[in-house]
């Protein structure tokens, strides 16, 4: 193990000793390799599983999941391939379908992926799937792909779900991209969030997960309109108002426009990177009403 590694296990493992609920630690194993899964929560609530955005890990959660895991049961996922203590196997994930696939063994391996639940409405699955940044996309796509395995979805500041970036953001991120540092990292970040309150324990995970190899993301094309208006899925569409990375209004006018059975809000003071974790109760409250609603 390298000290890069051992550093960064340290700091993940700092940050989840920190949340404010009890964990359980899963290692689902499949082709692509094991996937770390952290649970919490009441084991007979009613399943929520949450996509941590591009770059992070599921330790991001930290400030929401004290509020989701009071009635849900929470499954925070590592994504293989990414900074985490997930692991990669033999079978390397190369395309969209890969991804797909890897999502559908992780339900399967929860007991979560085997279509609706007895009494429930067809069409309905087991679980609900939040996602944000990258993490939204893979969980709209999926939806799209495999609305059975889906009861209700929600969507945190999606990217290349129904706009795509700025210009200026991708500018920005380029040095990050070209040579990924902890301090450009962590510049990065204080940029894109306006110099916004951040978890110091997560700030300095999320810099030494930008020194970690990593596999080449896994990206594909923005769902089309006429994709989006077939989906089966009822979504909550949850918007940052200060987000560098694309405009909001333009994000939600598509949502509402293309995406049957949405519910969108842009919220003020909040930006894309910070998302998770900044004004996290009533980002929960928002989350949990739309989820708990008929």
């Amino acid at each position: 193990m390298t000290e890069d590694l051992t550093r960064f296990l340290a700091a993940y493992d700092a940050v989840l000793a920190r949340w404010p609920v009890p964990v359980d630690r899963m290692d689902l194993t499949s082709p692509y390799g094991t996937t770390r899964v952290t649970a919490c929560g009441p084991e007979d609530g009613a399943p929520l599983v949450l996509l941590h955005g591009g770059g992070t890990t599921s330790t991001v959660w930290f400030a929401n999941v004290a509020g989701l895991a009071r009635t849900r049961r929470i499954y925070a996922i590592d994504r293989i391939g990414e900074a985490g203590r997930s692991l990669r196997g033999e079978r390397p994930m190369r395309s969209v379908d890969d991804l797909h696939d890897w999502l559908d063994g992780v339900l399967d391996g929860l007991g979560l992926g085997l279509g609706p639940e007895p009494g429930l409405e067809p069409g309905l699955g087991r679980a609900d799937l939040c996602g944000h940044s990258y993490g939204a996309w893979i969980a709209l796509t999926y939806a799209l792909r495999a609305p059975q395995h889906i009861r209700k979805l929600v969507l945190l500041d999606p990217t290349q779900c129904f706009a795509g970036y700025k210009a200026g953001y991708l500018l920005r991120a380029l040095p990050l991209l070209v040579r990924p540092t902890a301090e450009r990292a962590g510049a990065f970040l204080a940029w894109e969030t306006r110099g916004a309150e951040v978890d110091s324990a997560w700030r300095e995970l999320n810099g030494l997960a930008a020194e970690l190899p990593h596999t080449k993301v896994i990206t594909g094309k923005r769902p089309r309109p006429r994709q989006l208006r077939g989906s089966t899925v009822p979504t909550l569409v949850l918007l940052a108002g200060d987000s560098r990375v694309h405009d909001s209004r333009r994000v939600e006018a598509a949502a509402r426009r293309h995406l049957p059975h949405a519910e969108t809000a842009v919220l003020p003071g909040l930006s894309h990177h910070a998302m998770p974790f900044v004004h996290a109760a009533a980002l929960d409250r928002m989350i949990l009403e739309f989820l708990e609603k008929p």
